[in-house]
């Protein structure tokens, strides 16, 4: 059993102490002023974001496996959440903390049940612009939403661009102290991550913030204010059930979110692995940041997720394990039990200043320049996904942003690359031609090949393909070979559409021939299908030339 609780203290040894306890002291300076942040984000009460932050180090340090990660209440799928329960309650009210809890509860178990299907690869269902492109998405929300709280106006309800112009025709009523306060809490939090990560620039910020709020007696000049925190010890309590639509409505939510954790979660891992060279256990950490949101579920909290910076910081400063997260736990509980009042003296500003520098970094630029000039059309992929989280409510755009991804994965499999192969000059080697090499094409004869597994989704395309191919060459096809080395699977369907292909040209008086199937399974299932006996025995070769050497008409290049 001991296998199942702690994982990154085994064969912990002392040596490994103070890294541990500088990298707590880091970790708690750079993610409590955040998780008070982000509780903001959410909709809950900020002493919620320090639950949280409790709850996620606790249970992952307990059931995770990686050694560094940070798990707490995250800026990516607060916003998510957060716009999905205020269409059932309003935001802060007590059905809406319910459905929050209630939410986390529903994602832990999701995580967990994946976890221990070892369903790691459930992460990469979701591509690279496309999740480039929601975040985004979500960064631009997170951003308009925060706004009125730096200019010190009210925030109107409404759509997100409607808000915007509502806010730009207001501009003229904001507070100076408080655009200060907020400003200049993110001017700090800027600077201080262009020095150095490990420099608590929102902690700075938050408590210069403080001071001059309480020396200069800001609240009376209309500056808002958080006032104390109302923490007391969490007790386990099981949330209300709800009616069935509000259920299934939970249910929907929660699949996406927990999408989005097993997609952070996994690039965390993948970015700071417990040890260099050797595969991390990604499913055991979705259990473990599973276990994280159902223990803040159960102590009024909400869903939590793995944290890229915060991981970073632990380490960057020298952490070795958990302990450090455990470290800026007991810290956070030390800061709450001697300054939970000095939040009185907090203003809304400093935390939204901390929300607009989250949201911009999670707006990754620089990812969407390297798509733009390395990944071709793939940069639509970006912009269509970002516009549908900015167009629509922010979790209606997110599942359209994950159902885009799932098309476009689709699609690729549909619609699969088919190339004609031309001889290289001098050899006897088949390749794609290319504007510098063209190569040579025997008379008569076509090499065609599919990069693709062969399935029931893209059969009858490349069917299509062979057929027109044949047709644009400016003589009758005598010999078609088809090139299988990208043709790693076979399933019935695609077999069958491809059977009657061969039979058709067959009685069309053309010879088709099979080269180069390499993959063992593809060669078991073509064998099972019937997809070889298709072509016989003596048309199945091992090189296109050998094929185009005893079957091809006679005649030159």
């Amino acid at each position: 059993m001991s296998a199942w609780f702690f994982a990154s203290l085994r064969g912990y040894g002392a040596q490994s102490l103070p890294g541990d306890l500088v990298a707590g002291l880091m970790l708690a300076a750079i993610a409590i002023p955040g998780q008070l942040a982000t509780a903001r984000l959410a909709g809950m009460p900020p002493e919620a974001g320090l639950y949280a932050f409790a709850a996620g180090s606790l249970a992952f340090a307990a059931f995770g496996a990686n050694r560094y990660m940070s798990v707490a209440a995250d800026s990516t799928i607060a916003p998510v959440f957060a716009g999905g329960l205020s269409s059932i309650a309003a935001s802060g009210s007590g059905h809406y903390l319910e459905l929050a809890s209630l939410l986390a509860l529903l994602v832990g178990i999701v995580l967990v049940i994946v976890g221990l299907m070892r369903a790691g690869w459930l992460a990469t269902l979701l591509s690279i612009p496309v999740t480039t492109g929601f975040l985004a998405g979500i960064s631009i929300h997170i951003i308009i939403g925060e706004l009125p709280g730096l200019l010190g106006i009210s925030a109107n309800p409404g759509h997100l661009l409607f808000r915007l112009v509502d806010i730009a025709q207001r501009i003229n009523e904001a507070n100076p102290y408080t655009l200060a306060l907020g400003g200049g809490v993110l001017a700090v939090t800027i600077a201080a991550g262009w020095i150095s990560h490990r420099i608590p620039g929102a902690l700075i910020g938050l408590v210069g913030a403080g001071v001059a709020v309480a020396m200069l007696h800001l609240g009376s000049y209309g500056v808002s204010l958080v006032g104390p925190l109302s923490v007391s010890v969490p007790s386990l309590t099981m949330p209300v059930p709800l009616d069935g639509s509000e259920l299934s409505h939970l249910l929907l939510l929660a699949l996406i979110v927990a999408m989005v954790c097993m997609m952070q979660t996994a690039a965390v891992a993948g970015t700071f692995p417990s040890d260099e060279g050797e595969s991390e256990n990604v499913s055991r950490d979705f259990a473990g940041v599973g276990a994280g949101s159902i223990l803040a579920g159960l102590i009024g909290a909400f869903a939590v997720d793995a944290s890229p910076p915060s991981t970073a910081i632990v380490r960057e400063s020298g952490g070795r394990s958990q302990i450090a997260s455990l470290t800026a736990v007991g810290l956070m509980i030390a800061l709450v039990a001697f300054a939970a009042k000095l939040t009185a003296y907090l203003p809304h500003a400093v935390l939204s200043g901390i929300l607009v520098y989250i949201a911009l970094r999670i707006f990754r630029l620089g990812e969407m320049i390297r798509i733009y000039r390395r990944g071709g059309r793939e940069i639509l992929l970006v912009i269509a996904s970002g516009g549908l989280v900015v167009a629509l409510p922010i979790d209606t755009g997110m599942l359209l942003a994950i159902v885009l991804s799932f098309i476009h994965s689709l699609y690729i499999v549909a619609r699969p690359r088919c190339v004609e192969l031309a001889r290289m000059p001098g050899t006897t080697v088949w390749w794609p031609p290319s504007g510098t090499e063209k190569g040579e094409k025997k008379s008569g004869v076509l090499v065609f090949a599919p990069r693709a597994p062969l399935n029931f989704t893209n059969a009858a395309y490349i069917a299509e393909r062979i057929k027109a191919a044949i047709a644009a060459q400016p003589q009758a096809v005598r010999l078609l070979v088809i090139e299988a080395s990208g043709i790693t699977n076979i399933d019935y369907t695609a077999s069958q559409i491809l059977q009657q292909t061969v039979s058709d040209l067959r009685a069309k008086g053309a010879t088709v021939a099979l080269a180069r199937l390499s993959d063992p399974g593809a060669q078991t299932e073509a064998r099972r299908s019937g997809f070889i006996d298709a072509f016989g025995a003596d048309h199945v070769f091992m090189s296109v030339e050998e094929a185009v050497q005893k079957l091809a008409p006679s005649g030159g290049c």
